[in-house]
């Protein structure tokens, strides 16, 4: 009887493991294609409304997951002081199946409980015509310069999809950022560079040192200047960030590898690399056609990063008007590989950050996030790491424990694997429970004599 109470021991163990056993297959069977895009971990979901009355309230110092249908126009509403300057940022993603062309967008504009625009700006996916994430951004400016949206009051965020004939229907994701800046005391600078040091640096050389890219602004990998390697698959966008302190000036590369496949055809935009400031506003972008050899496409230095900046009329210039994490981003068209391959393709970026830093102007407040326009020891020391963190992403490296952040993304596959496992057996346990419940039961009822020889009675220890 010892054995036959053993035998269902084990018959009962045996369930239980087929159950677990066919709990992943069950779960990886329902799980919708990944994201191209990492969302911030403590992005709000918000619903963007169709009229000024229904717009939910933005915080400034706070990230958002939305989306947009096509065609769509949404409201978001926002609380101002009349101290502050409020940068607002829409990156749309796109599926990596869908269907964009030349003019398809998102526009964001900022404007007033009169129905005033404050300021607005867009992004297109231009000449490449290829899914990606892209980011436009508005600003609310105050200070002796600004002669419209000065007020404190009810401000509404405005976001647009501009469609062209030919895109697809399907309803893009949307991160939100809001960010303040503080005024300055009086005195500050105002009047914009006219020259500066515009001659492109020598590109670092040497060894690369390989880093893989985030897919996103959430979890882009931190780089210094240097050599850095990394692969990338048709279709898809890595993102990389840099921290530049005021003073300084970032320029970068990115080189293609050659394609061992291949031979007489041409993809035009096949390699796109943007550069966009702490609030996530694009600065400007380079991109290189590939004919199977290896391409490169430049960023040159703009002016080194001022407050006084922001006065400049040439957009590139007004954008660097702040120290921060600044951004490179870099996609391959999907073309890519109906030409080359599906395979992944060599990158190599070179990196450079030239000027000594300088002091920061004189805010009068904080920034929200706090540490937004600013260079700190600990932003240096990510950046030697290669730290994934930026402002919703995880903490401290790359998420495997590996603080040289030099891994291959093994950290998520590991958490997955913890997450399984803890998972089951803690079904496992719960079965074996139950089983162990309802046998005593069994014995309590039937009596103690019974008991010892019920095949229901409680499983021997283990």
């Amino acid at each position: 009887m010892g054995r036959l109470r053993r035998g269902r021991v084990a018959l009962a163990a045996g369930a239980a493991l087929c159950v677990v056993a066919a709990v992943p297959g069950r779960a990886a069977a329902d799980t919708p294609t990944p994201s191209p895009y990492v969302f911030a971990d403590r992005a709000v979901p918000v619903e963007g409304a169709k009229n000024s009355m229904g717009a939910v309230k933005l915080t400034p110092g706070s990230t958002y997951k939305s989306s947009l249908a096509r065609g769509g126009k949404v409201y978001y509403q926002l609380q101002l002081d009349a101290r502050e300057t409020v940068y607002v940022s829409a990156t749309a993603v796109p599926g990596l199946d869908a269907k964009v062309v030349y003019g398809d967008g998102v526009e964001v504009s900022l404007q007033d409980a009169n129905g005033n625009r404050c300021n607005s700006g867009d992004a297109r996916f231009g000449t490449a015509q290829s899914p990606r994430p892209i980011t436009a951004w508005a600003v609310r400016a105050v200070g002796p310069a600004e002669n419209r949206c000065k007020v404190a009051g009810t401000y509404y965020v405005v976001v647009e999809r501009n469609s062209d004939p030919g895109s697809s229907t399907q309803t893009w994701d949307t991160e939100l950022r809001v960010v303040s800046e503080p005024g300055v005391a009086k005195g500050a600078p105002m009047t914009p560079p006219d020259a500066w040091n515009s001659a492109s640096p020598t590109p670092p050389t040497g060894m690369r040192k390989e880093r893989r890219g985030g897919t996103g602004f959430n979890d882009a990998r931190a780089l210094r200047a240097g050599v850095w390697g990394d692969r990338i698959e048709p279709g898809q966008t890595l993102f990389y960030r840099v921290p530049v302190d005021w003073g300084q000036q970032l320029s970068a590369s990115a080189e293609l590898g050659s394609a061992s496949g291949g031979g007489g055809e041409y993809v035009t935009s096949a390699l796109v690399m943007s550069r966009s400031n702490p609030v996530r506003a694009r600065i400007d972008d380079a991109d290189t056609a590939y004919d199977g050899q290896q391409k490169s496409a430049t960023l040159e230095p703009l002016a080194p990063v001022a407050y006084e900046n922001r006065y400049s009329p040439v957009d590139g210039v007004a954008a660097t008007r702040f120290a921060g994490w600044y951004y490179l981003s870099v996609h391959l068209n999907p073309k890519v590989a109906r030409e080359f391959g599906k395979g992944p393709l060599g990158l190599t970026l070179r990196v450079n950050v030239d000027g000594a830093a300088k002091k920061a102007p004189a805010y009068v407040g904080t920034a929200r996030p706090s540490d937004e326009f600013s260079v700190t020891g600990q932003d240096k020391d990510a950046a030697v790491r290669g730290d994934t963190s930026a402002g919703g992403g995880s903490e401290g490296g790359d998420g495997s424990g590996n603080g040289d952040g030099d891994g291959d993304g093994d950290g998520d596959g590991m958490k997955l694997v913890a997450a399984g496992g803890f998972g089951a057996g803690t079904l496992l346990l719960m079965i074996l429970g139950v089983w162990t419940v309802i046998g005593r039961r069994r014995a309590g009822r039937a009596g103690r004599a019974a008991a010892a020889d019920s095949p229901y009675g409680p499983p021997t220890a283990w």
